[in-house]
């Protein structure tokens, strides 16, 4: 794994990625161009593909709340932790204001940025992001974090088909950010910073439990692979 330095510059360009091609998605949903599949593989995609990409630069982290989940159980360090957040929230913020800088004012429109559902309260709305938050993280230790697994090198693909499939299944209640930095990018360049608290403490929460869970359960006594 490269430097801290070299690590953050992959993670930014990789969140940077998923926020220009995630939330575009979602703008072009949201003019009539592209249906919730369409937004869910746009996610899906970009983001096996990027974690592909930086895997071997940064681990493909692209998430907050991932980075938080790995340092919880000792799997990323604390610097590298702050400094990953760091860029990622930064890759966010240009991904969200090119598209804005891009696009005319009419179609940019919400900025392709999450929204809970008109009747979801927000008690509900944070247990979404958390459980398919659970999922992403799980599917990350699994695939990327244990090295028994003969398919870990297939943890991009993995990844990326567990956002897609989060996105098809809640999108429409949450918009499924399963990450801080879906959120915080286009928020701050639309302004709308409504119920942000369940882009946060939903998907940092769904992160720590699926880590703690798999760490504790497969990882602790780890057992040689079966064969």
């Amino acid at each position: 794994m490269e430097n801290t330095g070299k690590a953050m510059v992959a993670e930014f360009v990789s969140t940077f990625a998923l926020i220009f091609i995630g939330a575009g998605a979602v703008i072009a949903n949201a003019n009539g161009d592209l249906d919730l599949t369409g937004v869910a593989l746009a996610h899906g995609l970009v983001l096996a593909i990027m974690v592909s990409i930086t895997a071997h630069l940064s681990g493909g982290v692209v998430n907050p709340a991932v980075a938080i989940g790995l340092w919880v159980t000792g799997k990323l360090d604390t610097v590298r932790t702050g400094a990953y957040i760091v860029a990622e929230l930064l890759g966010a913020v240009a991904g969200a204001y090119l598209l804005k800088f891009l696009l005319p004012a009419a179609q940019f429109g919400a900025g392709g940025a999450v929204a809970l559902a008109p009747d979801l309260v927000t008690g509900k709305g944070i247990l979404i992001e958390a459980v398919a938050t659970f999922f992403l993280m799980f599917a990350v230790f699994g695939t990327a974090v244990d090295d028994r697994g003969p398919f870990n090198k297939t943890a991009g693909l993995t990844i990326g088909l567990v956002i897609a499939f989060d996105i098809m299944a809640f999108g429409p209640w949450t918009g499924a950010a399963m990450n801080p930095a879906r959120w915080f990018g286009p928020a701050l360049a639309t302004g709308n910073w409504d119920d942000w608290w369940v882009w946060i403490v939903g998907p940092v929460a769904g992160a720590i439990v699926a880590s703690v869970t798999y760490w504790g359960v497969f990882l602790r006594d780890k057992e040689p692979a079966t064969p």
